[in-house]
């Protein structure tokens, strides 16, 4: 039986923390036995005791951008004793075979895995463009101190690779996979404050720099705000500390008199609820996304997706067959995109269908699993 420390950013259920609970929900227990660390409370850490998943709350060593002030310095090389004294602990307890750092955001690992002589894997669910400094540093730290790259896609690979070629023999593609939806939802429209006539255009994600809810409504404000049937649905919250996006949003909306055209609400772990009233499902990251589930789980919902043509979102959506891929920040192109599946309620089922079928078949929770334990199992 293998023995794996896992190590993960955060304790919420956004993109990373959902293909990690995915994971560890349908692992081979018989296999392998998994440890999880955590930098604290949450619903992912609520969801992995249901599991019976040992839980450890301890520092992961996140790197972050003002990680070098010298308070924050000081903190940081605090965090690091305190975190390796935790997991030696562990290990003493569980003899370790694989230490697995899920994100490029954990540094524990790193430490940990050098320290004691163990089989490091480090699963990239990044494309970390800048600032260039940090952008040059991890794949270099990708090449010393892994054993293993497991990458989210191909273009989360292409990323490291371009930057440090070394890595090519190290590094695998797995997909993240999907559970298949089972339960039926009853939400309705009415429910979220919408006119049953509404068509609901829906971004899901973190209210962040990347996420294009800035450009999404600048398209709606230029070309679609006097349509009163069409309404923008956000659901998802900033970063602890960068709420400043939020206020910025909200200050557009004010100044733009779109009160009536945006409904914001904050995340919730029942999706399905949000899918079953959507109409288009809308991924317009302003930067590269590593991945992109959101657009493969309203594709799994039968909901046909726009997104932005760049990153792991074009190895999900497929141009002008389970929705369309747009030009990034290109307020025309997203334009036309909107105004032609607001129009051809046909073409919407047509697409939801597509996407549901290629979800199914590329990335099923079974496949994804499958791929890791094999990978896993050969370290």
């Amino acid at each position: 039986m293998k023995k794996i420390l896992f190590i993960h950013q955060s304790a919420e259920l956004y993109g990373s923390d959902k293909t990690l609970l995915l994971f560890l929900k349908n692992i081979d227990r018989e296999k392998f036995f998994p440890v999880v660390v955590l930098p604290g409370d949450g619903p992912l850490k609520e969801a992995l005791e249901v599991l019976n998943i040992k839980i450890v709350i301890a520092p992961v060593l996140k790197l972050y951008r003002d990680i070098f002030r010298f308070k924050n310095g000081f903190q940081f090389i605090k965090e690091i004793f305190i975190g390796l004294k935790i997991i030696s602990k562990l290990h003493k307890e569980h003899h370790f075979d694989i230490i697995y750092s899920n994100t490029l955001a954990v540094l524990l690992g790193v430490f940990f895995s050098k320290l004691e002589k163990i089989k490091h894997v480090w699963h990239v669910h990044e494309i970390i463009e800048k600032p260039k400094s940090i952008a040059w540093l991890f794949p270099k730290m990708l090449y010393f101190f892994s054993d293993l790259i497991i990458c989210n896609s191909h273009a989360t690979k292409e990323n490291i690779i371009q930057k440090e070629s070394r890595n090519t023999r190290k590094t695998i593609v797995i997909h993240n996979g999907l559970e298949q939806i089972e339960t039926i939802s009853s939400a309705q429209k009415a429910d979220f404050g919408f006119n049953n006539n509404d068509i609901i255009i829906t971004l899901v994600g973190r209210i962040s720099r990347l996420k294009g809810h800035q450009w999404l409504l600048e398209t709606f404000n230029t070309y679609f705000k006097n349509n009163k049937n069409l309404k923008l649905f956000f659901v998802g919250s900033p970063v602890p500390s960068q709420e400043y996006y939020l206020h910025d949003i909200e200050k557009y909306i004010l100044e733009n008199n779109l009160s009536d055209n945006v409904t914001i609400i904050p995340f919730t772990k029942n999706l399905m609820d949000i899918w079953k009233i959507t109409d288009i499902a809308v991924m317009p990251s302003t930067e590269k996304e590593s991945f992109g589930l959101v657009a493969a789980e309203a594709m799994m919902a039968k909901k046909p997706v726009i997104a932005a043509n760049h990153g792991g979102l074009t190895e999900i959506v497929i141009h002008n067959e389970t929705g369309f891929l747009v030009e990034p920040n290109n307020i025309n192109d997203l334009k036309t995109a909107l105004e032609t599946l607001i129009n051809n309620p046909d073409l919407r089922t047509i697409f939801g269908e597509n996407g549901h079928k290629r979800v199914m078949t590329i990335f099923s929770i079974k496949n994804y699993v499958l791929k890791l334990e094999t990978a896993l199992m050969l370290q």
